[in-house]
């Protein structure tokens, strides 16, 4: 008598361990950087860290793709464990929220008792933030498009419009990167300082990652390695993009145009 076990033994692989020493080390390598303004070292680590996400990455991929692994169990618990970790990046995003509205409601003595404190001139909320907030929200509105035409199976839009939400990520952190260039106060300007850039900064990071999310589910849609019945790794990318967005309308609300 035979039984229906829907869950498959996953091969022995090196980039969990490896990753994990990847990511202690790059937070070393960040410790070492603030203090001795070296970025070699972080950019190495990035790179490692780049080459063991391909490589973790294509053995999921080949496992649900090729080997048929990823049945509806397994698919499920995929979106829990997707759901669970944007829910941790929630929670991060509240630490940073926290702080910044402990900041305004209750300014110390140190910053004047005013906020922003008395430093340089804050970012017009009217300017580039405005300008990334109008392409961010676009980049959402390309990514559920090109979700729906990819359930219509219409592969050339929704490949157009994958195309297109990358386009717009990577022009949103260009922006970015001019923004902070311009800026006229640091991440050592009080406190604000510290929370604007950190806040702003991981959320850049966000943007980033999804950016690189986006790309490797475009080459699978290219390639026809997802369908429109089975492409949960889409999907992921979807709830994290819209995840970022939102992030986005709240920093925009209250990290630039509350203060400004």
């Amino acid at each position: 008598m035979t039984f229906y076990f829907p869950f498959h033994l996953v091969s022995v692989s090196p980039w969990p361990v490896l990753m994990s020493f990847s990511v202690m080390s790059m937070m070393i390598n960040l410790l070492m950087m603030l203090n001795e303004s070296n970025f070699i070292m972080v950019l190495l680590n990035f790179l490692l860290m780049l080459l063991l996400m391909f490589q973790w990455w294509r053995d999921v991929i080949r496992e649900g793709a090729y080997q048929g692994s990823h049945l509806i169990c397994i698919t499920a618990g995929l979106q829990c464990g997707m759901v669970m970790f944007i829910l941790s990046e929630v929670m991060f995003f509240f630490s940073f929220f926290w702080g910044f509205f402990h900041l305004i409601l209750s300014p110390s003595v140190e910053m004047g008792n005013q906020c922003p404190p008395m430093m340089g001139e804050a970012f017009n909320p009217y300017n580039i933030p405005l300008l990334n907030t109008v392409i961010l929200l676009s980049s959402g509105v390309t990514i559920t498009l090109c979700h729906h035409a990819f359930l219509s199976n219409k592969f050339k839009v929704s490949l157009l419009m994958i195309i297109m939400t990358l386009s717009l990520g990577v022009i949103f952190t260009s922006f970015q990167f001019f923004e902070y260039k311009e800026s006229g106060f640091t991440i050592s300007d009080s406190m604000y300082g510290s929370i604007f850039f950190l806040s702003t900064g991981f959320h850049g990071l966000h943007v980033l990652i999804g950016s690189i999310f986006i790309y490797i589910n475009t080459v699978r849609m290219k390639n026809k390695e997802i369908s429109s019945f089975h492409h949960f790794g889409f999907e992921a990318c979807l709830w994290y993009w819209h995840f970022v967005d939102v992030v986005w309308l709240f920093l925009y609300i209250f990290v630039y145009w509350l203060i400004y």
